[in-house]
């Protein structure tokens, strides 16, 4: 990353946030005229969002330490905190340091500045991975065991596995390997992003007579983590070993003629956002493209060493990556924790994880998906409800001879995507198909690149979106001749087009024919694909446009009534709720006695409970099986509800920075559906709920005595999926 494009990267930065508060100036008219008597800007007020986040990735760790949930899931929750904690270091944490380095010194709501920020992270962090490591060494690592899996010390080989051992280290390994011995013709290697790394002291000389006493070994990224034994050498059904430890037991072999004195694993957490100056740039694929490898090579942020390397080298190292002790982490164990998660699908120990299911399909799905999308508004919830009806719309347009044109946004679809195969098929068969490809989806850069060169070779329109404004929404438009007329059929959805995440992610999708949403939707997609001013949207609500001014408003309607005297009730669900305009609307609501009801998932920078101001907003988090992805809004508007799903969280980037996309939900099942089995089911969890209290603290909900235990996933498993 070089100074001008750090710079330029600054620029746009700055450009994107006068943008922003020309927006939010728009909709400050119902704040200004608001005469608060409290003020509502208090730094106590409000929730630093990277301690909110990392609180986040705490409730993720406790579920591994659930001893209810069966034992291979624990595991797959324990490497997803720490994946969470890898992008939190190469996101959040690289992004304070930044500010730093650029001496900022703005402050968030919550007044704290970059340095004091981070300080609360390193010890928060410290205590999290000491966590980590307790629970897989005392609990998960000895249950593995009893149940027939191990991981197996070099201590604890046979001299039947150590032969193998050795066998695999030079058919395997040796051939690509390549030490580096640090001496001025050797300088201490770039080392990449999150890589296994071992740092090995040397005593004696070389051939050459060089004696620099220490070198560098990089594992290769291409082979596993671990390793099972062969069957007929292992004592258990499920035997593995490390290959950190098969590099340990040999590296000898890599310094012939020399002592090793020490091998110690590392590993180096890097910055990994990208730095494109969009309004620079003739091409914004081809300069991801060529800043895509910088991303392994970013500025360091975290170091991880084993727990018994000596201070010296700590030392050493440290001043290679030019960190310093807060940002060392000292562990027991492999510092890749989070490459254990490929163990689940290695044991085949179905009970050691959660029960399957198959996903359900609306009663009223018929093959013709035109034809039954034609009797009314489908409302589907993934992934107790399968994702395969949107695919087979695509693949129905793809081959239907009425269908004229397809247009869609894809933000992540996944290097295999079904849905991106049936795109090709449609553009190969002469359909008109246009394709808003999001590059800048935050570490699937590489994976749409290749997706939009493949569209690109079969015909289809592909378009980059809005320079500066990331392309979020998700929407598919088909256009197909009826009766002599254009008829629109349209899916907005809360998630991603995405077949694995939909089983495992929570989201809502709305298939429609609605003229007026498909209007709409037609109008945004000429927004995205062309030049001009955006056309008014009658059903939908849009960011970087309408959606927070119209949030605020509906927010401040519910207040409205609640001094008039009336029922007053709000439930939102969604993933984060950082936005301070939109926190200070719910406090206002509050105070005017209005009943707010929050499922934040993540981040939330709001304090529920403070006397006079949030003492009728409760907040609560809900973790589980799966990841809740839904974001849907209540607003009981004097007995006329209201409700809207959305793509757009209630953070800043999603209202002011990103082109989302907010859709009514107006059909009376769906609609109660939404209401019911979404917000009020997820408000009597007592199972997976986490309630947040006026300091900041989650506490897990518990089922009082003689209370019945709701798990509102589980619940929504029986109510919608087949067993």
């Amino acid at each position: 990353m070089t100074k001008s494009s750090t710079t330029s990267a600054r620029q746009q930065r700055v450009s994107q946030a006068q943008n922003a508060e020309t927006i939010l100036a728009q909709a400050a008219s119902v704040e200004a005229a608001s005469n608060d008597e409290i003020d509502l800007h208090r730094p106590d007020f409000y929730i630093n969002r990277e301690l909110s986040l990392l609180a986040f990735h705490r409730r993720v760790l406790a579920q591994a330490f659930d001893d209810t949930l069966p034992l291979l899931e624990r595991l797959r929750f324990l490497c997803i905190a720490s994946t969470n904690l890898d992008e939190f270091f190469e996101v959040r944490v690289a992004g304070l340091k930044e500010q730093l380095q650029f001496g900022s010194v703005q402050a968030g709501s919550d007044n704290l500045l970059p340095q004091e920020i981070l300080n609360r992270i390193s010890v928060a962090a410290h205590e999290f991975v000491d966590e980590q490591y307790r629970l897989l060494n005392e609990a998960l690592l000895p249950a593995l065991e009893k149940e027939g899996t191990r991981f197996l010390k070099r201590d604890q080989w046979s001299d039947e596995q150590s032969t193998w051992v050795k066998t695999f280290f030079d058919n395997e390994l040796m051939p690509i390997l390549s030490p580096i011995g640090l001496d001025p013709a050797h300088p201490f290697p770039r080392v990449l992003n999150k890589s296994l790394n071992f740092i090995v002291s040397l005593r004696g000389k070389d051939a050459f007579g060089r004696d620099s006493g220490m070198a560098v070994v990089q594992a290769p990224r291409a082979l596993p983590r671990f390793i099972q034994f062969p069957p007929e050498l292992s004592e258990k059904p499920y035997d593995f070993v490390f290959l950190s430890s098969i590099i340990h037991a040999h590296v000898e072999d890599c310094f012939p003629g020399m002592k090793v004195t020490g091998c110690y694993q590392f590993r180096v957490t890097r910055n990994s956002d990208l730095f494109v100056d969009e309004e620079e740039v003739d091409d914004l694929l081809r300069a991801l493209e060529g800043e895509l490898p910088g991303r392994r090579y970013g500025d360091s942020v975290r170091l991880e060493v084993a727990d018994n390397c000596p201070d010296h080298i700590i030392n050493f190292l440290l001043r290679k990556f030019k960190l310093d002790r807060r940002e060392l982490f000292q562990v027991n164990g492999p510092v890749n924790l989070n490459r254990l998660i490929a163990l689940p699908d290695m044991v085949d120990r179905p009970d050691l994880k959660y029960p399957s299911f198959t996903s359900g399909n609306p009663k009223q799905l018929g093959r013709n998906l035109f034809a039954t999308i034609r009797e009314g508004d489908l409302l589907l919830h993934h992934p107790f409800q399968s994702f395969i009806p949107v695919v087979d719309l695509v693949k129905q347009a793809a081959v239907d001879p009425q269908v004229l044109a397809i247009k869609q946004t894809l933000y992540r679809t996944g290097p295999d995507s079904v849905l991106v195969d049936a795109l090709v098929d449609a553009a190969r068969a002469g359909k008109e198909v246009t394709v808003i490809v999001e590059l800048r989806a935050r570490f699937d850069e590489e994976a749409n690149i290749r997706l939009a060169n493949r569209l690109q070779e079969a015909g289809a329109h592909v378009v980059y979106g809005v320079v500066g404004y990331k392309t979020h929404a998700k929407m598919l438009m088909i256009v197909r001749r009826e009766d002599r007329k254009l008829k629109r059929y349209v899916h907005l959805g809360t998630g991603n087009y995405h077949a694995r995440t939909a089983r495992i992610y929570t989201d809502y999708g709305l298939l429609t024919c609605n003229e007026k949403i498909g209007e709409d939707v037609h109008k945004m997609f000429m927004q995205l694909t062309t030049l001009g001013r955006g056309a008014q949207l009658e059903k939908l609500l849009q960011s970087p446009f309408t959606l927070h001014k119209g949030m605020v408003e509906r927010i401040e309607r519910e207040a409205e009534h609640a001094r008039q005297g009336k029922t007053a009730h709000i439930m939102a669900k969604v993933n984060a709720l950082t936005e301070p305009m939109i926190i200070r609307a719910l406090y206002r609501a509050s105070m005017a006695g209005v009943k707010i009801d929050l499922i934040v998932r993540g981040m939330c920078c709001l304090r529920p409970g403070i006397p006079g101001v949030s003492e009728n907003i409760h907040v609560r988090s809900i973790v589980g099986r799966f990841l809740e992805h839904t974001r849907s809004f209540y607003f009981h508007n004097d007995g006329k509800p209201e409700v809207y799903c959305s793509s757009a969280d209630w953070m800043d980037r999603n209202l002011l920075k990103r082109v989302e996309v907010c859709f009514p939900i107006e059909d009376p099942a769906s609609k109660e559906r939404v209401i019911e089995q979404n917000l009020k089911l997820y408000l009597t969890d007592n199972v997976q709920a986490w309630v947040l209290d006026q300091e900041g603290n989650y506490t897990r909900a518990k089922p009082a005595e003689g209370e019945t235990a709701i798990s509102a996933q589980q619940t929504l498993l029986q109510l919608l999926s087949h067993s």
